[in-house]
């Protein structure tokens, strides 16, 4: 009975959505701009209709050509990733900052990154700040964290790592995982911030729970070292293998080393092989290097292991 009920709803909520479909390309064939852009997203998100970004950029050409700001700025990042259209900077360009213009954040930290990484137009440190500012001001959390990096890095700005912990917060609360990460670095290290390895493991964790494998690995190694937290070697194998399995080479390395010393987990010779053969295969030194050891010394009881460094 509950399964024919949510057929029934799934199948209500598709014929709104292809009844709401009609309504809005009917109007956006009248030229409604607005119309144009829902049309445009419609498509876009495939919501009412097959999902096709060919179909998406055309109509979000139409409200774009005709001011619709919204539509501007994803027409800009469509033509950055040749999404729906070849890709072509410099029309990214071009529209993002049509859409910065009119101040749509989006826009305005798109247009910095543009200028940052001189995609499409001439690489400008001091403009990609201003437009990344602009943004940052419109609490736009990617832009907090885009200046705070600026500001960390003396790219455009004269460097001040207060300035860059304070950007980084701003995007952090609003749960920007790159700004916690850095963040808690920030605390880690005690740059720009008095160092505090409880607050570092505060906000490591924050961006770990996003997924962040570099946050993940950070975490394990404050729970294998007792930095900040109760040194807990179960906790630290559960972390190096969230990052490990996204890909994290270091994370992958640490976690070989914790089935060699039996640090956490039970100790498997086998199982450290395979993931120090991850990291190695990705070209970290530490990793081949533990690998040639282990072969060498065939795994002998006295084989030991150091973690790696961020």
């Amino acid at each position: 009975m509950a399964q024919t009920a949510a057929v029934t709803s799934q199948r209500a909520d598709d014929a709104t959505l292809a009844a709401k479909f009609s309504e809005t390309r009917a109007a956006a064939e009248r030229g409604d701009a607005a119309a144009q852009y829902n049309l445009g997203f419609m498509y876009r998100n495939g919501r009412g209709v097959a999902q096709d970004d060919a179909q998406a950029a055309a109509w979000l050409s139409k409200a774009a050509e005709q001011g619709h700001a919204v539509a501007q700025g994803i027409l800009g990042g469509m033509y950055a990733n040749g999404r729906g259209v070849a890709r072509d900077d410099a029309q990214a360009v071009a529209w993002s900052r049509k859409a910065a213009d009119q101040g749509l954040a989006l826009a305005q930290n798109n247009l910095g990154l543009m200028y940052s990484h001189g995609q499409g137009i001439a690489q400008n440190g001091k403009l990609a700040v201003e437009w990344f500012r602009k943004a940052a001001e419109q609490e736009f959390a990617e832009a907090q964290y885009n200046l705070g990096f600026m500001y960390l890095n003396g790219r455009g700005v004269t460097r001040d790592d207060a300035q860059a912990v304070a950007w980084y917060r701003k995007a952090a609360d609003q749960g920007n995982a790159k700004a916690q990460y850095n963040l808690g670095l920030m605390y880690e290290i005690g740059r720009g911030v008095a160092r505090e390895d409880m607050q570092a493991v505060a906000w490591y964790r924050k961006a770990a729970d996003q997924e962040l494998a570099q946050a993940q690995y950070n975490l394990g190694l404050m729970y294998a070292n007792g930095q900040g937290i109760a040194r807990d070697d179960a906790q630290a194998v559960e972390w190096f293998r969230k990052a490990a399995d996204q890909g994290f080479a270091q994370a992958q390395n640490n976690l070989g080393l914790m089935y060699i010393t039996g640090r956490g987990v039970t100790r498997d010779d086998a199982l450290a092989v395979v993931w120090l053969r991850k990291a190695a295969e990705q070209g970290l030194a530490s990793a081949q290097g533990a690998l040639r050891e282990m072969e060498a010394e065939r795994l002998g009881p006295e084989r030991g292991g150091k973690f790696g460094t961020r």
